[in-house]
């Protein structure tokens, strides 16, 4: 018999499973001379497994300049190889779910190939500058193709978009550690989990309430979305509400399309204001979605600043698993609870509603906090991993599943919520409360009360 797993289980097994590889493969190559070093190795420790995966890179006037790096060298190889990863995730995925690994295989690399369009797309130097980054290609390219050409059997069958973001999500853990967020201590903490959920909740009700949208999935991950960090936390938060992929699509393409606006608009907002650049990167990193949007707008304020940024950020997506846990609870508990007997208790309906991917990113993110945390040596070897491979694979996971789900997202079902225009309302009036509450934290934690203590 072959296995059937669920979706979940399988993400969170194949996900696990590229985590410890690719720390094996790093620690197995492990540099014998000051591997201590932070000097020596400020990126972590080479991997071998860094030469099997790259993207196109940045290029101005031909997409063949997109070929070769900054240093002349063709990355052709690595880049195709990086296509050959996500087809491997793919073919795992198929076949721990009981699907024909045979049958899907044309499409999975079909997808494979728009993702790497997509990349391509992003990478042109005007784009790249905007930072109008992959997600937004990916989708553009689905919706492209799903609502004017159709998609034919044999391309749907290789269409897993949930199973590799999930996986992908898995593998992000590693990259969420503790021992780094615990850096910014309680201004950090205060900054991030304090204002997230007030904004949140009330975003969420507002939706609901006042906006009177009849998709309540739908105002729960444009809120989450938007409050959180942005794409993960919708996917993690659309799994527990069982969101419509028409929905996510939408809510994750108001968060592409507002990400840009603030990455570029709020650093110079910020040198207008005339705020210390440490509370600025706090009011970006806990603001914009996107961490490499946070990554890009931090910088412009400095060191210090985008330093701070990146932290925030990295607070807020270790609430992922959190806020999922709570919006299964709440989704058990009222939003589709009749008011009869229920068969179990709240809390198994609440565990069976909840995204298990969500234990994976959680075990990912532990067993890689602990690590780092050993020595320099283990720190180094974390870095390293992340930096030189898990990170790469994790972006053309979430590429070729954006893609996915563009070709699985139905224009007419999205005209209504469109045309009405209140999910972009939402969106808005719940980013400027999320401004403005964000401005007065950081101002309170980094500016005021804890200034001595995260001053440079």
């Amino acid at each position: 018999m072959r296995p059937q797993l669920h979706e979940d289980t399988a993400a969170t097994l194949v996900g696990l499973t590229i985590v410890a590889l690719a720390l094996a493969v790093t620690w197995a190559a492990r540099p014998a001379v000051e591997p201590a070093s932070r000097q020596a190795y400020p990126k972590g420790w080479p991997t071998p497994l860094s030469s099997t995966i790259d993207k196109p890179q940045t290029w101005a006037d031909s997409p063949l300049e997109a070929l070769c790096d900054k240093k002349g060298r063709s990355v052709v190889v690595p880049v195709l190889m990086g296509m050959g990863w996500v087809v491997l995730v793919g073919m795992a995925g198929a076949l721990l779910g009981g699907r024909s690994v045979v049958r899907g295989l044309p499409g999975t690399v079909a997808v494979t190939a728009l993702a790497g369009t997509a990349y391509l797309l992003a990478g042109q130097k005007v784009i790249h500058y905007y930072n109008l980054e992959y997600p937004l290609w990916a989708l553009g390219v689905g919706l492209l193709i799903g609502n004017i050409v159709g998609v034919p059997a044999w391309l749907g069958r290789g269409l897993a978009g949930e199973f590799l973001i999930k996986t992908g999500l898995v593998i992000f853990g590693a990259e969420v550690l503790f021992g780094r967020l615990l850096e910014l201590g309680l201004p950090g903490l205060l900054t991030a989990w304090i204002v997230t959920p007030i904004v949140l909740v009330t975003t969420y009700l507002a939706g609901v309430h006042l906006l009177k949208i009849p998709s309540r999935p739908l105002c729960m991950v444009v809120s989450a979305d938007m409050s959180v960090c942005g794409v993960s936390a919708a996917i993690a938060t659309g799994a527990a509400c069982r969101a419509k992929k028409e929905e996510l699509s939408l809510a994750i393409g108001l968060s592409l399309f507002f990400t840009v606006i603030m990455m570029v608009a709020m650093p110079p907002l910020i040198a207008w204001m005339g705020l210390d650049p440490i509370v600025g990167g706090a009011w970006i990193g806990g603001t914009i979605d996107a961490t490499g949007a946070v990554v890009a707008a931090g910088e412009a304020l400095g060191k210090e600043g985008g330093e701070v940024a990146a932290t925030v950020k990295m607070i807020q997506n270790s609430m992922i698993g959190v806020i999922a846990f709570a919006v299964a609870v709440y989704w058990a508990g009222w939003v589709e609870h009749d008011g009869q007997q229920r068969e179990g208790s709240l809390a198994a309906e609440a565990w069976r509603r909840f995204p298990k991917f969500i234990l994976g990113f959680l075990v990912a993110s532990l067993v890689c906090s602990w690590l780092f945390t050993r020595s320099p040596e283990a720190a180094l070897w974390v870095d390293g991993t992340t930096t030189g491979f898990t990170s790469r694979l994790r972006g053309w996971l979430f590429c070729a599943g954006f893609v996915c789900m563009g070709l699985q997202t139905n224009f007419h079902e999205l005209a209504p919520a469109l045309g009405s225009g209140r999910p972009l309302v939402l969106y808005v009036a719940g980013q400027l409360l999320n401004l403005v509450l964000t401005l007065g934290m950081a101002s309170l934690t980094f500016g005021w009360l804890f200034k001595k203590m995260v001053e440079p």
